[in-house]
């Protein structure tokens, strides 16, 4: 019993020891942020924005066999798409795409103007709020524009096809068969 509470004590000191380090490396990283474009966002996430890019924010329709049309255009020759089939997809993805960089510039410029509200000591509850409601509208609207492409994109494909797709793609069900949706015969 002895032997547990010195193991436990030691343990204990150890982890109370290394306490001052990880404080310490977790805000050095932080070192430089208030430098960037936009302070709440890295700058590889707002070319990503500004270029109509995903970021993950479809992951609920692509995980659940609603394909992206990026990846179906990635993968057309080994899905065996149809040449109607590929125009139809690549009507998709370019509506997409220019929507979403659209969205994606006013998102940006809505972060923006919530780092210079801050800056300039200018902001209150109701300018917080007001920022706050546009800056989640657009997101939900960014996201909103990808999820639908992949509804858009499912319509369009084989049964078939989206099982390879998402064989090709190296995602797992664990034997789950593909869930509702709209599939062509």
């Amino acid at each position: 019993m002895i032997q547990m509470m010195r193991i436990v004590g030691v343990t204990i000191l150890a982890i109370l020891a290394l306490l001052p380090i990880a404080w310490a490396n977790q805000h050095a990283s932080r070192g430089g942020q208030e430098q960037r474009d936009v302070q709440a966002l890295p700058p590889e996430e707002i070319q990503a924005y500004l270029a109509g890019k995903g970021l993950g924010l479809a992951k609920a329709a692509e995980l659940n066999h609603y394909p992206g049309p990026a990846h179906v255009l990635e993968l057309a020759d080994k899905l065996a798409l149809t040449s109607e089939q590929r125009e139809a997809t690549e009507k998709i993805f370019s509506s997409m795409e220019t929507e979403a960089k659209r969205v994606g510039k006013e998102f940006i410029e809505g972060e923006r103007e919530l780092d210079r509200l801050f800056a300039d000591a200018s902001i209150n509850d109701e300018t917080l709020d007001a920022t706050l409601d546009q800056i989640g509208h657009l997101q939900a609207a960014i996201r909103g524009i990808h999820l639908r492409a992949h509804l858009k994109q499912k319509a369009l494909l084989t049964k078939e096809q989206i099982a390879k797709y998402h064989e090709l793609r190296g995602y797992t069900d664990g034997g789950k068969p593909s869930q509702g949706g709209h599939h062509r015969p």
